[in-house]
């Protein structure tokens, strides 16, 4: 029992190595002038969503930008929401293997004319009238090169959707950039959601187009700016920008996640993984010392199990509530997190290597 509890406090300090920060692109001094910014989001199927994040542009205190909205043959009334906003709406005719996100990415681009490039996906938000301006003056302040991206605050809305929390710890960590190295190990890529470039450094890796076939598009995206020696910043969203994922049920939620996980895991740094796994497996550990000592009827053994189970309960809840804002009272029951974490995980990887396709939005899409 004794050496469950000294492997059980080992991976509590695993996780603190794995997840050391997760700093947020707020800036109190704003920088004098910025060029034209074209934000282009592609949109599938986004009717219900969309509105927010349209909203919130209309809002914002820097007002130097362009917003192109591409329809990726969209069955909903995507189109005229958009429309509504004064959106530039565009359409993804494109036929080509792998026409979705990426190719409707690369039709906006060809259509901009913004000196910088801002990628939205069509489910985030702007949280205040200065998060844009934000994050153009982060931008500039790292040199205006490369990719700056983020991943929005997930904002919570059904109990459901609480069932994400461990994926939203594992999509952080595994950029490879947030542990108590710093910057030591060389990020997996981009964050999806929000990615902001300039146009050259964009066109000289081939931008969305050299990446039509990836699934994992924002990993692809990022790692073709470092082939190409150009740096890629990876920060929280949490005050700047946020979205709600998958509001339309359990299934999309499953979905979702089977779609990103087999395939992204594969970028992230072994060192970070090992960490990772460590970490996940201790929400089991410290269950299973917990009941064991509760068979055996031990006062002090309970005690001091009741004590690390609480410990690891602690530790997940702060760790996800960096990146969004899950109910604090379901951490205490944090083996079923992670127990349904685990099966997606098994089911992505099944999809992925033996089905060798995912099911996203209506469409199957097939794996290579």
């Amino acid at each position: 029992m004794m050496v469950n509890l000294i492997v059980g406090l080992l991976t509590i300090v695993a996780g603190m190595l794995m997840f050391w920060s997760l700093p947020r692109p707020l800036s109190r001094e704003k920088d004098a002038g910025y060029p034209f910014v074209s934000i282009i989001i592609p949109a599938r199927n986004e009717a219900e969503r969309i509105s927010a994040l349209l909203e919130s542009l209309q809002e914002q205190s820097f007002r130097s930008f362009e917003v192109l909205v591409v329809d990726d043959d969209s069955t909903d009334d995507t189109v005229s929401v958009a429309s509504a906003f004064d959106a530039t709406v565009l359409h993804n005719e494109s036929k080509e293997a792998g026409a979705g996100k990426s190719s409707a990415c690369w039709h906006g681009v060809q259509q901009s004319k913004g000196e910088w490039l801002l990628f939205l996906d069509a489910d985030t938000r702007f949280s205040t009238p200065d998060s844009l301006q934000d994050l153009l003056t982060l931008y500039r302040r790292k040199g205006a090169r490369g990719i700056l991206s983020l991943q929005p605050f997930h904002h919570i809305e059904a109990m459901y959707e609480n069932l994400s929390a461990i994926f939203n710890v594992i999509v952080v960590v595994g950029m490879n950039v947030f542990t108590v190295w710093g910057k030591r190990f060389e990020p997996a890529g981009s964050f999806g959601p929000c990615i902001l470039s300039n146009r050259d450094d964009y066109l000289s890796t081939g931008g969305h187009k050299g990446i039509q076939e990836a699934i994992m598009d924002d990993l692809a995206l990022g790692q073709a700016y470092l082939n190409q020696d150009l740096p890629v910043h990876c920060l929280g969203g949490k005050g700047g920008i946020s979205f709600r994922m998958y509001p339309e049920g359990f299934k999309s939620l499953v979905e979702g996640w089977c779609k990103s996980f087999a395939l992204g895991s594969k970028a992230t740094h072994p060192a970070v993984m090992l960490m990772t796994i460590i970490w996940i497996s201790g929400s089991f550990i410290s269950t299973g010392a917990l009941v064991s000592s509760l068979i055996a009827m031990d006062p002090v053994l309970i005690a001091l199990t009741g004590v690390l189970y609480l410990l690891y309960a602690l530790q997940t809840m702060i760790f996800a509530r960096r990146c969004g804002n899950f109910k604090r009272s379901i951490f205490i029951f944090h083996p079923i997190l992670f127990s349904f974490f685990a099966g997606v995980f098994v089911y992505s990887i099944f999809r992925v290597h033996i089905l060798r396709s995912v099911n996203w939005k209506g469409r199957k899409i097939n794996v290579k």
